[in-house]
C-alpha cells in the first residue's frame, strides 16, 4: 500500500502585538467622543439661538422669536482688522441662515459620523471666520479654541472617526457615497 506524501500546510506566523491594538481601539473611542463632543457644541449653540434656551441668548434674542443669531457677535464683538467686514453682514437675513445652517449641520454630520469631509470643511470654513473676527484672540497672540478645533475635525476626518459609534461605515457603504465619495 502507498500512500501519497502529505505535505502540511503552514499559514506564515502572524505576530499579533496585542498592546498596539488596545492602543489602537481605544484611540478610536478617544476619537469618536471627541467628535461627539464637538458635534455637541455646534448643536447646542444652534439650539441655543434658535429657541433662547438663556445660556447665552435669551427667550426674546432667539431666532424663532425674530432674534438675529449673528447680529450681536458680528456687530459688538467683533475686533481687529476684519472688524468692518463683519460688521457689514452683522445680522443680515442670509448671514443669519447661513449660519445656522452650518452650525445644525456640522453638528448633525458630526454626532451621526456621516459627512465627515464636507462637515470638516464647512467646519473649518466657519471656524477660522470666528476666530477672524476676534483678532487678535483674547489669551492668546494669534490661538484659541477655534484653531484647536478646526484642526481636531480636520483629524477627525483623515482618521474616519464616524466609524466608532456613529453611522460612517454605513454611510460610507450606500451607492451615493460611493458615487459621490466626497460624501464620505
Amino acid at each position: 500500500m502507498t500512500t501519497a506524501a502529505h505535505k502540511p500546510t503552514h499559514l506564515p506566523h502572524v505576530h499579533v502585538n496585542a498592546t498596539a491594538v488596545t492602543q489602537a481601539t481605544a484611540a478610536r473611542y478617544v476619537f469618536a467622543l471627541a467628535r461627539l463632543s464637538l458635534g455637541w457644541i455646534f448643536i447646542w449653540a444652534f439650539i441655543d439661538k434658535m429657541w433662547g434656551l438663556g445660556h447665552e441668548t435669551t427667550s426674546k434674542q432667539a431666532w424663532i422669536n425674530g432674534g438675529s443669531p449673528t447680529k450681536g457677535f458680528l456687530k459688538m464683538a467683533a475686533a481687529g482688522p476684519f472688524k468692518s467686514f463683519y460688521n457689514s453682514f452683522a445680522g443680515a437675513g442670509w448671514a443669519d441662515w447661513l449660519f445656522m445652517t452650518a452650525l445644525a449641520g456640522i453638528g448633525i454630520a458630526l454626532i451621526l459620523g456621516i459627512g465627515m469631509r464636507i462637515a470638516a470643511t464647512s467646519a473649518v470654513v466657519l471656524l477660522v471666520m470666528m476666530w477672524s473676527a476676534v483678532l487678535p484672540p483674547a489669551n492668546n497672540l494669534f490661538m484659541d479654541e477655534h484653531l484647536i478645533y478646526a484642526l481636531v475635525i480636520i483629524g477627525l476626518a483623515l482618521t474616519t472617526a464616524g466609524d466608532t459609534l456613529g453611522l460612517g461605515r454605513r454611510w460610507s457603504n450606500t451607492a451615493l457615497v460611493r458615487r459621490f465619495p466626497i460624501l464620505k
